[in-house]
């Protein structure tokens, strides 16, 4: 029994890997970048993956909103990657930016992966990749694609996604404290000067995550949406609820 429980120690203590996902250079930093600096604090390795470098926008160069990014990965103490899926608002949900996508999912083996939120009445580009990556998680777990070898398949362990901007009508599935974090996410917001010089997008994310803490009893809340219903194998392993009132 000691030998077993030796070997299956160092994997139990295993850190979580987590793959962010973002159609623009400050998609990440605007929607989940609190959740993943509690995710670094806590030793997981987190790796921010950006499909295009913001070509479109109405501020800013390409090159200095990729700047911004890597500045803001930096702080936060996450892995930084661009990819060409077109350029912004050209990407494209296709079967070969899915398997592209999928490759990606093989190469860095993610336990978690965080995707822009699949509502239609946004950006175009956050619902597209958010769609994208959907298929891309479930793509690289077949093992028959001639394409994806010979990478070994990968199945994550769960996905979720995040909202850049507004959340009309939506619910999230979780809310995550990122009290602690807070601080430091807004100089990772601030990092992107092109953006926040022309519109208030800090100050309405924080008001978003202001409203959210202050219903479920904390400082600041985040919110995420499930792919897929949560396993417990226990009602009573839920400790925390965020009903307060």
């Amino acid at each position: 029994m000691g030998d077993i429980l030796r070997t299956i120690r160092p994997l139990l203590s295993m850190p979580s890997r987590l793959l962010a996902i973002g159609a623009h250079p400050d998609d990440v930093e605007f929607g989940c970048a609190a959740i993943l600096i509690n995710e670094i604090r806590q030793g997981n390795p987190v790796k921010i993956w950006v499909l295009s470098k913001g070509e479109a926008g109405s501020q800013g160069t390409p090159e200095q909103r990729e700047g911004e990014a890597r500045r803001a990965a930096a702080l936060m103490g996450a892995e930084i990657e661009f990819a060409d899926f077109g350029g912004d608002c050209h990407i494209e949900y296709t079967p070969a930016n899915t398997i592209r996508l999928a490759r990606q999912i093989r190469t860095d083996r993610p336990d978690i992966v965080l995707a822009p939120h699949i509502g239609e009445n946004q950006h175009p580009d956050h619902a597209r990749v958010g769609r994208l990556v959907r298929d891309a998680a479930r793509v690289a777990r077949y093992g028959g694609l001639a394409e994806l070898q010979p990478l070994p398949t990968h199945a994550i362990g769960h996905l979720y996604y995040y909202t850049v901007t507004q959340e009309f009508g939506l619910c999230p599935d979780i809310l995550i404290d990122v009290s602690d974090a807070r601080d430091l996410w807004e100089q990772a917001m601030l990092c992107h000067e092109s953006q926040v010089k022309s519109k208030s997008y800090v100050e309405m994310r924080l008001a978003a995550t202001r409203s959210l803490g202050c219903q479920a009893g904390v400082a600041y809340a985040m919110g995420l949406y499930a792919n897929d219903p949560v396993l417990l194998e226990r009602v009573s392993s839920l400790t925390r609820s965020s009903r307060t009132f």
